[in-house]
């Protein structure tokens, strides 16, 4: 079949298998481009990673340091005639380029907050690693099942104070529009830091323990966003900021358990992903702040971001360095006040008509496009491809 992209709101409904094969490969291209890391884990397990950071998160130190990878996620596989999502795609183009250097990849569909995919995860690492030296957690799910109870819980986008309101780009539309969202329920907040927070993440580094799985020294991270003040109170100080609350919390939890330097949360850059997408108010400000950041030439994509990670942080001889609250802040170059400043006199002047001149929406729109792997170069859009792509480590 010929696949061209078909966006509905901020989801395109179809992938292209090349494409995101392309894009995968420019990752991966990207990573060789630079120094070996230092001090690599060997055998790494990434919770949600087939797209953004968390593809990223496998990427970089399999490419980067020869590392064995694992990698979890929730995505749907190609049928005839129907495409399988991006994320599917990627992690077929990973463990493909992946065996081509002799590196082991395995991967797992399902539900990552489930027992079972937790059994399937662990009984592999331990039949075929024996034990895991670094762990990453970078689960972006609207929703969760609790193992246990079976209670699902659902997570929302809003703000916990007052009624929210402030401009916001329908991308659809190409147009800058106000934006109102109530306040949420005490209910809704108690649901958002149950599926975002730390609880699952916890559960995998126990579980991963009580088998015996984690190597002695090992590492996890899970990934956070703080962003500028003119969207705190939609995240920062919403229903998400307070999920990621907790996701700290259980990071101090787990170094109390586990020794300290254990568990860091990560505060990563605002970038086009299947998850920011979603958020309110937050295409517009990252079309701004493109703009803007590329223009001093301190741009970084989810690729740069994880390689300075590796590369700066864990990768330093003494150790990661830290924030007053004990996280990483690879947000550093974003939150330069300078930047902020540039970001905050735009906002104040953007309009619909204004848009393209003030912002890179083009950067946008062709970043949007390249995460389900359109607009790549190389790739023969017009030629017939097959949407079936089976799983290499599952054949």
């Amino acid at each position: 079949m010929i696949i061209s992209p078909k966006i509905r709101g901020f989801i395109c409904t179809t992938a292209h298998p090349e494409g995101c094969a392309a894009h995968v490969q420019q990752q991966i291209d990207y990573v060789k481009s630079q120094p070996p890391l230092a001090n690599a884990p060997k055998r790494v397990l990434v919770i949600g990673s087939s797209t953004g950071y968390g593809l990223a998160s496998r990427i970089v130190p399999a490419f980067g340091g020869g590392a064995a990878t694992v990698g979890v996620f929730f995505e749907k596989e190609g049928t005839e005639g129907k495409t399988g999502s991006a994320g599917w795609y990627n992690s077929v183009a990973f463990e493909e380029a992946a065996a081509k250097e002799g590196l082991y990849a395995k991967s797992f569909n399902g539900d990552a907050f489930s027992n079972e995919i937790k059994r399937q995860v662990i009984d592999a690492i331990r039949a075929d690693l024996g034990q895991v030296d670094m762990i990453i957690y970078s689960l972006a799910s609207p929703r969760r099942t609790d193992p246990e109870t079976g209670e699902v819980y659902k997570s929302v986008l809003k703000p916990t104070g007052d009624t929210y309101t402030n401009k916001n780009l329908n991308t659809d539309k190409k147009q800058l529009e106000p934006v109102t969202i109530e306040p949420a329920t005490a209910d809704e907040i108690a649901q958002t830091v149950k599926v975002m927070g730390g609880e699952d993440w916890k559960l995998w580094i126990d579980a991963l323990s009580e088998a015996g799985a984690l190597a002695e020294g090992f590492k996890t991270v899970a990934y956070s966003y703080i962003g500028p003040e003119l969207t705190w109170a939609i995240y920062t100080d919403g229903t998400i900021g307070r999920a990621k609350i907790h996701l700290e919390d259980t990071a101090r939890g787990l170094n109390t358990s586990f020794g300290k330097g254990t568990a860091l949360v990560s505060v990563n850059k605002a970038l086009v992903t299947q998850a920011s997408s979603a958020i309110p108010v937050v295409p517009l400000y990252i079309s701004i702040l493109y703009k803007i950041m590329k223009a001093k030439g301190t741009h970084e994509g989810c690729i740069e971001q994880i390689e300075r990670l590796f590369a700066t942080h864990y990768g330093a001889p003494g150790g990661p360095t830290l924030d007053d609250k004990g996280r990483v802040r690879i947000d550093d170059w974003e939150m330069r006040p300078e930047i902020q400043q540039e970001v905050e006199k735009i906002w104040g002047t953007v309009t619909t008509e204004n848009l393209d001149e003030l912002s890179d929406f083009a950067g946008y729109q062709k970043e949007f496009l390249r995460l389900f792997g359109f607009g790549l170069p190389g790739v023969d859009y017009a030629a017939e491809t097959d949407p079936v792509r089976p799983l290499p480590s599952h054949s």
